[in-house]
């Protein structure tokens, strides 16, 4: 694949998932009152309390969170994720024009809400599961999730799960207990949908990667810059060429393993990548081993009680 074809991939997948992820923004989940979390989330409470348009809204609060994003992770924090987040922004507002506010189901039909929740979030999953792939993310509060995590002790996923807890239980407040609920239900179906059907790298939360490279330094000041990730260098010696051949070693977030490739296609396009599952995560960005050690301490005291 030549480095063109390779970025009109990258750009069929950004403008396919943002459209598919306004689909189910614009037709299913803004209708049916589901606020599950994100920006999209605050912007469907603003449509149904103030009436703003949803796209419009997603715009607003986008674009100062991406130059925060700029701002702390620096310059590289990538165009790819505003141009998500634009046409994310543009599709929505189209949509609406075109469809309405009112969606495509009869909402006077208590099942067209479970059926928005499933639809709405498989498209939404599809749709940020191809920005993802392309190293690209539709911007939003998952940018609030990211600075969390550098500035405290949580871990990605935690972080991200505080956010949109916010907004959900903001949702329930407004609208309603069951209608939270169902917005759950969407996060977790677009969780799976990302996991198993677009990025196909599993279900946990992280990858281990191994990286053989002749542009070594240049993979690991992108992945230090890009991703906000460190790593470890390992040493080895090719068996068929007998020289010394460094391995670069990270764990990083599966929603991070799209712009990893990205990373080490762009600078090296004749490396050789290793993606393991990692069963757990232990330490900086992820679980804090101290969490984990109590946790463990907890298991045992049950188990102990039980015996008695």
């Amino acid at each position: 694949m030549t480095k063109r074809q390779y970025h009109l991939l990258e750009l069929f997948y950004i403008t396919t998932g943002s459209f598919l992820t306004a689909l189910g923004i614009a037709l299913f989940s803004s209708p049916a009152k589901i606020a599950s979390g994100g920006v999209s989330g605050i912007a469907i409470i603003l449509y149904h309390t103030l009436g703003l348009d949803t796209g419009l809204s997603i715009l607003i609060l986008s674009v100062p969170l991406f130059l925060l994003g700029v701002a702390i992770f620096g310059r590289q924090y990538g165009a790819k994720s505003l141009a998500g987040t634009l046409l994310l922004s543009l599709f929505t507002s189209m949509l609406n024009a075109w469809v309405g506010y009112g969606g495509v189901l009869d909402y006077t039909n208590p099942l067209s809400i479970l059926l928005s929740a499933i639809s709405g979030g498989v498209l939404m999953g599809l749709g940020v599961g191809l920005v993802l792939r392309s190293g690209a993310n539709t911007g939003g509060t998952d940018i609030l999730g990211q600075i969390l995590a550098r500035y405290t002790p949580l871990s990605m996923g935690t972080s991200l799960f505080l956010v949109d807890a916010v907004i959900i239980a903001a949702s329930a407040f407004i609208f309603s207990l069951e209608m939270a609920l169902y917005a759950i239900m969407t996060v977790y179906i677009v969780s799976v949908t990302i996991d198993r059907v677009v990025l196909s790298f599993g279900t946990r939360s992280a990858k281990t990667v191994f990286i053989i490279s002749e542009k070594r330094k240049e993979i690991e000041t992108a992945i230090l810059e890009e991703l906000g990730h460190g790593g470890t260098i390992l040493y080895g010696s090719g068996m068929y060429t007998g020289f010394d051949r460094p391995v670069i070693m990270t764990v990083v977030a599966n929603n991070k393993i799209g712009a990893l490739t990205n990373i080490v296609h762009r600078n090296d396009r004749l490396a050789f990548m290793v993606v393991q599952e990692a069963y757990k995560v232990l330490g900086e960005g992820f679980t804090p081993i101290e969490e984990a050690a109590w946790a463990g301490l907890s298991d045992v005291t049950q188990k102990r009680k039980k015996s008695r």
